[in-house]
């Protein structure tokens, strides 16, 4: 069976490892709240005109749901990277408590 080349559950988490995904994370997150901010300002630009009152409510639905999702995908990127950030820092002071002795 040959050995393969991804990266497997015991590579160690580094700071550097842990800040760098904590970046990209925060990049992902802002991408996805500009994104969040466009739709909605889109949906409010162009109002819902229509008589039927069962269109207006589906309507409404899809552009809520389709908001929250975007909303939804940036708010996990955000909470990602304030977690791989606390790691990093959590990594550091472990790293100088283990050169102190």
């Amino acid at each position: 069976m040959e050995k393969s080349t991804a990266p497997n559950d015991k590579t160690p988490a580094t700071p550097l490892r842990c800040f760098t995904g904590a970046m990209t994370s925060a990049g992902f997150s802002l991408l996805g709240y500009k994104l969040t901010v466009s739709i909605a300002t889109s949906f409010a630009n162009k109002p819902i005109t229509s008589d039927n009152p069962i269109a207006v409510n589906i309507s409404a639905a899809v552009r809520t749901l389709v908001t929250g999702m975007a909303a939804l995908g940036a708010g996990v990127f955000g909470v990602a990277a304030l977690g791989l950030a606390a790691l990093g820092i959590q990594l550091l002071f472990k790293q100088g408590e283990v050169s102190e002795s």
